[in-house]
């Protein structure tokens, strides 16, 4: 059975503006579909509930509820998926089948491979210089994501004073795209499931003319729509949750890539930081 989403391609289209307002707030906001009441839905989105009725029809729905209901079966398998796959790795340990690190291995390397083949070099390079170019550079990752941010930022506090984490510590997201221009970048790491914050900022970035990064695992993300450089990741692998070595690969490159053009500045702030640090005797000198 075809899902929203492949239903959506298809007739995206050939749908009127109103009715394409519908769906792309279903698609943005699917737990407000399937969980509240359409004369809610149509107060929040700001589209009549006829035209969410036009639209399940438009897609081949027998009405809105027929679509609400899938709604609600796509939240519920995303919901339970992690806990499907521990399942399965608790499975696979006790019928003794393959050794998990040689499949999470396997896995890795063939999402590093996928990634290596598939990404589109000329634009990791144009999202490099127009970070090497930004006024600031602005953090933000949620959920599942926040480790591999602040990892980030951690490298890049070494070659830069412009790079700054968003939302951290209770600091408002707001405060922190507040002022934020066309000078500006916007990096964003979102897998699903997504973080709602995380897509509303790219959105309010994208308004505001900022050039926004996107790092995300599925064509399907929310996002995407929103950024000016998107990079799909792999995440495969036989663990109950999606890997991230693809994403740190992809974020260390990014850095890479930076300090390798950035010259004597980086590497005399490089050194600047590595003796602050020895002052500071947050490191130990073997």
């Amino acid at each position: 059975m075809p899902t929203f989403e492949m239903r959506l391609s298809e007739k995206y289209g050939e749908l009127s503006g109103t009715l394409r307002q519908a769906a792309d707030y279903l698609s943005a906001n699917p737990v407000n579909a399937a969980t509240r009441t359409l004369r809610t839905v149509s107060r929040d989105s700001g589209v009549s509930p006829a035209s969410f009725s036009r639209l399940a029809r438009a897609l081949d729905y027998g009405g809105f509820e027929e679509l609400r209901e899938e709604m609600r079966r796509k939240i519920n398998r995303r919901v339970n998926d992690f806990a499907g796959r521990a399942e399965q790795l608790q499975q696979a340990h006790s019928e003794n089948r393959a050794s998990f690190l040689d499949a999470h291995l396997a896995a890795c390397q063939a999402n590093l491979k996928e990634f290596a083949e598939s990404v589109d070099r000329a634009a990791l390079d144009a999202a490099v210089d127009k970070i090497a170019a930004a006024r600031k550079v602005l953090l933000l990752g949620a959920l599942g994501s926040t480790g591999v941010v602040e990892y980030l930022s951690y490298m890049a506090n070494f070659c830069a004073d412009n790079w700054v984490m968003a939302g951290r510590m209770g600091a408002s997201l707001g405060g922190g795209l507040t002022g934020l221009d066309a000078r500006d970048v916007l990096i964003v790491v979102t897998k699903p499931p997504f973080s709602d914050r995380a897509i509303r900022a790219a959105e309010l970035a994208h308004s505001k003319g900022v050039h926004v990064v996107l790092i995300t695992d599925t064509h399907k993300c929310p996002a995407l729509k929103h950024a000016d450089a998107g990079f799909i990741v792999a995440t495969n692998s036989p663990h109950f949750y999606s890997s991230y070595v693809v994403t740190m690969f992809l974020v260390e490159t990014l850095i890479g890539i930076l300090v390798s053009r950035s010259g004597p500045a980086a590497r005399a702030r490089i050194a600047e930081v590595e003796g602050a640090n020895r002052v500071l005797a947050e490191v130990w000198d073997l």
